[in-house]
């Protein structure tokens, strides 16, 4: 069980982007809309690594008054009660927070963080309709929300307020070259953590290797920040105006301390796990008996892998409820634990290859976590000794 709580604090620190700023910051006044500058902020990763996909927030700040606040969706408490289920069952709340810009990029400065500010080029109406928008976030009944890390999260809430609040619409430039699955862009921000990047994968199912558009690419911040650099703002009279009017760099780019990973990859490790089953599978052939003690083991852990698999089923977390790597990894083999340690030929070494030879046709529309096909193989080892030497 303490295992399981790991996989499961793992998984949803791999997948979450944590700031706390107490909400002492008000929007200002709507009337002096004309002192005040609204802008996108773009925060880089760092290292931790509920951090790797960076943070995207609103920046207002008062010319006139220097009230300088950020309005920023990814506050969340990790220590409410039953915080890890409720993320697997994609049942967490987020909610919005202000608080001080100084203090905000003071957070990210000592991670080493970039912190990029794209100010918005809004008429004084649509300054106005922002701050109102702003305010109805704010209230108790409307600040927490259902995150969502694909389709919810504290990139697209930003870009949502300002698309809804502009008297025309955003015209974005499309990048015809550019059309990423959802699991190439997480690749992308968790490559050079490679047990993160395996964790991830084993969750994400079939629907992640889908091809995205322009607006769901916006999950992620440098994607949201590269597309309003290249949109305009078309108005409701018919003319253009560049939808950000300056680009600054608040906090430029530190020193980042990068945490070593496991000694040993993903890969390396199923690689480990082929060459004792060819070992043991060798001693069987020599002995022709099996060792049961081994297959308890896989068995055991391939079952209780399946079984966080099988709950991601009814998660309302995107991309996890149709899943091929549940033909190896799923809870049936923990129904026949107690005949395999009785020495019995089962009906599940009949059961596992045809389940098997399914995942590997499924390698032609899903891509499956690194070091999966391996396994897969150990386990088909395991079906051949069994049906030749299990009585």
């Amino acid at each position: 069980m303490k295992h399981l709580k790991a996989i499961f604090r793992t998984i949803s620190l791999s997948l979450l982007t944590l700031i706390s700023i107490p909400a002492t910051a008000q929007p200002t006044d709507a009337a002096a809309t004309d002192s005040l500058e609204i802008s996108l902020i773009t925060c880089s990763p760092h290292e931790e690594v509920y951090s790797l996909y960076g943070h995207s927030a609103l920046r207002v700040h008062d010319l006139r008054t220097g009230k300088d606040a950020v309005f920023n969706w990814g506050v969340f408490n990790f220590k409410a009660p039953h915080f890890v289920s409720r993320f697997v069952f994609g049942l967490t709340d987020y909610e919005l927070g202000v608080g001080d810009f100084q203090a905000f990029c003071a957070y990210y400065k000592r991670w080493g963080s970039s912190v990029t500010e794209q100010v918005l080029n809004l008429t004084e109406t649509e300054k106005q309709q922002v701050m109102a928008a702003l305010a109805d976030n704010l209230r108790p009944e409307n600040r927490i929300y259902r995150y969502n890390y694909f389709y919810d999260n504290c990139s697209t809430r930003p870009r949502d307020i300002i698309e809804h609040n502009l008297n025309g619409r955003i015209q974005y430039t499309e990048r015809q070259d550019y059309t990423p699955t959802y699991r190439e862009m997480v690749h992308e921000c968790v490559g050079h953590h490679r047990w993160a990047m395996m964790g991830n994968d084993l969750l994400l199912g079939l629907r992640a290797d889908l091809k995205t558009t322009r607006a769901e690419q916006e999950f992620l911040p440098v994607n949201l920040l590269y597309d309003f650099d290249h949109a305009q703002i078309h108005a409701t009279d018919g003319s253009y105006r560049p939808l950000v009017k300056e680009r600054r760099m608040p906090v430029m780019p530190g020193v980042q301390t990068r945490t070593p990973d496991f000694p040993l990859t993903p890969l390396q490790c199923t690689l480990c796990l082929l060459a004792v089953s060819l070992v043991i599978a060798l001693a069987e052939w020599k002995q022709r008996k099996v060792f049961k003690l081994w297959d308890l083991l896989l068995m055991l852990v391939s079952g209780l892998a399946g079984c966080v698999l099988f709950v991601m089923l009814f998660s309302q977390h995107p991309c996890t409820t149709l899943n091929l790597q549940l033909l190896v990894f799923n809870p049936l083999p923990l129904f026949y634990l107690y005949p395999v340690a009785r020495g019995r030929k089962t009906r599940w070494w009949y059961i596992q290859p045809l389940l098997i030879g399914l995942f590997f046709l499924g390698a032609l529309i899903q891509d499956y976590a690194e070091g999966m096909e391996i396994v897969a193989l150990c386990l088909l080892i395991r079906n051949v000794m069994n049906l030749k030497y299990a009585k």
